[in-house]
Parts: C-alpha cells; structure tokens; sequence
C-alpha cells in the first residue's frame, strides 16, 4: 500500500509542492501499465492523451475548490466512464458510453482523476475474480490466490499503490470479499445511497457502488460527498440527517453480535476461530458489548440469492446475448444462469414472501445490537482449489455476504490481522439501513486510527428523561410507542436543580441547569429511533424542551431542560434528587 496515496496525505503533498497532479498520475499510469500483465487488474488504462483533459481541467482550478483535487481513483468495468468501453468483462457486450455513471461524474467533478477500467467477474457473477476472459486477477498479496471478485481488479489496483481509491459493485459480497483477501476498508453502503445510474445491472434491485480505500476515515469522506440522491436513479434514496457527513465521529459504548458457535463456519481454516476471537476481543476493548446471536434466519435468506428468482433477475440483463452468442459467455457464467428461465412469477412472488419473513426476524435481531460482527470469508482458497471447484469454493466465499443486500443491511469490511502465510484476514461489521457513517466510525476506532472529537451518530437517538416519562410514569408510554427502549438508570451532573411546575393534570418537573447550588438528578436514558424523535419533540408543551444535559460520568446526552422563565408559581424539589423519590414522600 502506498500510504502518501490516502486522501490527507496525497493533498498535503500537492500543497507543499513536492509533486503535482500531472506528474503523479502519469507516472501512476506507467506503472500501472508496467504491472498489469502480472495482476490482470486493469481491462483498460487510461493513455496519456485520455488523462489530458482531466489534466487540464485540475491545471485551470485551485485546490481549495475542488475536495478530490488530483486524486487518482480506478473504476470497475461494469461502471460507464464516458468514451471508454465498458465491457462488463464480456467483448461481445461492450459498449462506449457518452456520459459517465453518475457516481463517476460525481467524482470527476470533485476533482478526482480516473486512471483505468478494472477487471472483474464476467457480469459480476463471482466473488473470486478469476471467471475474466481478460485473465484472472491475482491477489495482491500472495500470487497463488485470487484477488476475490467480482470487484477483482479495483482492490488490487489500491492495494498496489496505483490509485488512492477505487469504485466496485456488490450485490453478493463483491466489494467486501476482494476487500478481506487484499487488506483494505470495502464500503457497501445501504442501498440507494450511492447512485447506480450507468451500472450494467447484476440484480438491479439489489446492486450497490461500493468503494475500496485503505482506511475507513477515507470511506466515510467518500460516502458524504457521494450520498446525494439521483433523480436518474429510480432506485436512489436520500441519505436522512443523522447518517450525513458530520455522523462520523468516536464511539462510545455499544453492543455487538456475535453468531453463535454452531453458525460460524471456517471450512476447514484452522486460523480462522483464534483470528475472530481476536476480533471479539478488540471490539470488547473499544467498549462493545458482545451478544450471541442466531444466525441460520441471515443464512436462510443468503440462499434465496442463487437458489431463489433473483438468479431470472441476472438473466435478463444478459439472457439474449446468451441465447444469441452463447460463445460469448464464459462456462461458468452459463451455468449460475441455466436454471433462471424456468423462474415463473409464482417462484417469484413466493421467494419475496419467504425473504420478507425472514427479514422481520432478522430486523427484530437487529434492532436490539448496535451492529453485527462476522469475519468476511470463512477460508481463502487457493487458485488451484478454485480451478479444481469453482462453484463449490465461489459459494464458500459469500457464506456471510449473501444475505446482505437481500436484507437492506449496511456492511463495511475491515482489515484485521495477517493469516501464517501473511495473506490479509478481515471482518466485516453490519447494521440497519443508514448507519453507514455510525458503521465507519466502529471501523476507524477498529484500525486504531484518530478519531474526531464529537461523537458518532447513530440511527437511533439518546434521550434523557427526568419526570413523568420515567419507567413506569405516566407519560412513558410516549417513548415506548415509539419504539423507545431504556438504556441506563443514571444521574445528571451535580449542576441541576429539579423543579414541580405549576398546572397539571400530570404532574411535570423542570431540570434547571444553574451556576452555583447545584445537585445531582436521578434520571434515565432511553433510546427511540432518530425518525421518531420529531414527533416526540412536537409533543412537548412549553417551557419544556430538548436540549443538552451533563451526565455525572461527563457525557452530554439529548435531554428535558427547562426555561428559567416557566418556573412561576414552581416548587424546588431538588432536596429529594430526583421525580421518584418526591412523588413518593408525598405518599
């Protein structure tokens, strides 16, 4: 890996002067050039005269214009870049594009420069990287395995030095697989939130963009500045508050799950079981919790992707050039897609209602757990063992990525240790939909990178109560309708004074933060979902509010403050600490 290629590094060296975009990138490209044959990472790089105008483009602008300036970034080629073919690893397919994928012009326009087309699984079926007409992608690592795929060249392409970055595709696991065998962050972000608009669709409902960086501080720059919605994209989402670019941040506490002994499956991989232990342990050091979790529902719903009528949903991006030119379609590549003329509707509609049962249960699992921990792969294969089985090991690799898209999860891959052979060995963290930036974060304080000062958001919010939304009061039941949950019985900071507010028929506090006399509060902390948390504030009658209040252990949390000029006609009640303990001296 070339650390002066990360996105601070690489624009601090172009402030300085040490180099410029026009020397770096050329010189990136020769290289890339010089190492293609041994790697088979790139179908097409970029010639000088295809580099000029993005050149020229940087050469006019200032730095301090454009977030992206000069970064050289690769591209998988089922991604269009304007006038260059994209072939989807299929010659008889390729196309030359006049505009760019939206993600790509995105990234054009913020200043970044496309240095070439990488290899990939032929149609993006694959999570090994060797099923290319244009050669198999080998590991960046160790030659004698593959990159992973089907987003096979990208990662090689920034694991080598070539690129900063680079773009990928999964529907499966194809830009978290490669990510595990070649050691760096693999972003599959919720779906929708980075635009598909000029992706030669694999399960068009299913597909994500997915980036390749070597930290994950990197990726969340990335996913800010690319999570807009694309009103080209029919299947673009809007990216909600609590999950922008500001979300990123340290993590405090959380729980985390963990499959039970039973799911987890190494295949064999002696290594494996001590090498995920090891990653239980470092995120139990970073404040997680660890909870046991049954993972056979997530594994249920991984099989409905090749066993199910998503397989009928490759096929018709491809079927008529496979009834056409069935020479044009690698071996293997027929045979994933052989049975999905026989899908009927009523597959169809079958498979949707089993995979939405199997959502409900594994969305109840979720919403308990701040995010799941697995390892990426259970065992890399050798090419040889992948020449030998290449169905049997290609199912292997996508036995914890299957389900993920199915299920509308957000994952991000993390490197994590070095096997014996000193072949990279990763995890990957999942979550609900939109807690891509809360996702990243974990990720950063997994890396033992620098974390920003302000805390990381979730896609759940924190609420502290002190009065009659307390367990068991009469107004708690507006938390839990809302889904709310009680996190911690605690105490404010010794800074409040606790009022009885005048009026009624239920009978309200006002917490006061004061300079001087102050004490602590008993109150608890709930947490309800960030969406709900609007119409709880609308429901709040003056002078109460939301705001900030101090924990005792230091924190500030969201919580019931009072305006000072509501306390007419109140009681001071701080003597007893807490709504509780006053409601029950008075019998």
């Amino acid at each position: 890996m070339n650390p002066s290629l990360q996105l601070d590094s690489l624009r601090q060296r172009y402030l300085s002067g040490d180099v410029t975009p026009r020397q770096l990138i050329l010189g990136l490209r020769d290289q890339a050039e010089a190492m293609n044959p041994d790697y088979n990472m790139f179908i097409h790089v970029l010639t000088a005269a295809q580099l000029q105008p993005y050149l020229e483009a940087l050469e006019a602008s200032s730095i301090e214009s454009l977030p992206l300036y000069g970064v050289p970034f690769a591209i998988k080629d089922n991604i269009d870049l304007a006038g260059i073919p994209t072939t989807a690893a299929c010659p008889a397919f390729a196309y030359t594009p006049e505009r760019s994928a939206t993600v790509v012009q995105q990234l054009i326009d913020l200043g970044a420069v496309p240095l070439g087309k990488t290899n990939l699984d032929q149609f993006a079926t694959g999570l090994n990287g060797t099923r290319s007409p244009y050669g198999a992608c080998v590991n960046s690592v160790l030659r004698d395995y593959p990159s992973g795929g089907s987003s096979a060249g990208s990662p090689v392409a920034v694991a080598l030095g070539l690129v900063s970055f680079a773009l990928g595709t999964d529907t499966a696991g194809s830009g978290r697989v490669p990510a595990a065998l070649n050691g760096l962050v693999g972003l599959k972000a919720t779906k929708g939130l980075i635009s598909t608009a000029g992706v030669v669709p694999a399960c068009r409902t299913l597909d994500c963009v997915t980036t390749f960086t070597q930290t994950a501080a990197e990726a969340s720059r990335l996913l800010a500045l690319l999570a807009e919605a694309d009103p080209t994209d029919d299947y673009s989402r809007s990216n909600p508050a609590w999950n922008d670019g500001s979300a990123y941040g340290r993590v405090g506490t959380f729980r985390f799950g963990i499959p039970r002994q039973q799911d987890l499956e190494f295949f064999g991989c002696a290594e494996g079981p001590a090498l995920f232990s090891d990653a239980v342990e470092r995120l139990q050091a970073l404040g997680g919790e660890p909870v046991t979790i049954d993972l056979s529902p997530f594994l249920e719903a991984a099989k409905l992707l090749y066993e199910g009528p998503w397989v009928a949903e490759r096929y018709s991006v491809v079927g008529d050039l496979a009834a056409a030119q069935p020479q044009a379609l690698l071996p293997v590549i027929h045979a994933v897609l052989a049975k999905a003329p026989g899908v009927t509707g009523v597959d169809t509609f079958r498979a949707q209602y089993r995979l939405q049962a199997l959502k409900a249960r594994c969305d109840r699992v979720m919403n308990d757990i701040d995010c799941m921990l697995t390892p990426t792969i259970g065992r890399p294969v050798t090419l040889a063992e992948l020449a030998e089985e290449p169905v049997l090991r290609n199912a292997e690799l996508g036995y914890y990525t299957n389900f993920m898209n199915l299920l509308d999860y957000t994952a991000v891959a993390l490197p994590s240790a070095r096997m014996a052979n000193g072949l990279p060995w990763g995890i990957t963290l999942f979550a609900r939909a939109f807690t891509d930036q809360y996702l990243l974060s974990l990720g950063n304080a997994y890396q033992g990178l620098a974390a920003p000062a302000t805390l990381a958001r979730n896609d759940k919010a924190r609420v502290v109560v002190c009065g009659a939304h307390l367990d068991g009061l009469p107004l708690n039941w507006q938390l839990r309708q809302r889904g709310g949950v009680l996190l911690e019985a605690t105490q404010s900071a010794a800074a409040y004074r606790l009022y009885a507010l005048a009026g009624g028929p239920v009978k309200r506090p006002g917490m006061v933060r004061v300079r001087d006399g102050g004490v602590a509060i008993a109150v608890e902390v709930w947490q309800l979902p960030s969406a709900e948390l609007g119409s709880f504030l609308t429901g709040i009658p003056a002078p109460l509010g939301l705001g900030k209040v101090e924990l005792s252990d230091g924190r500030w949390e969201t919580g019931f403050i009072c305006e000072s000029d509501g306390l007419e006609g109140a009681t001071d009640i701080s003597q007893w600490g807490g709504w509780k303990a006053w409601l029950a001296s008075m019998g």
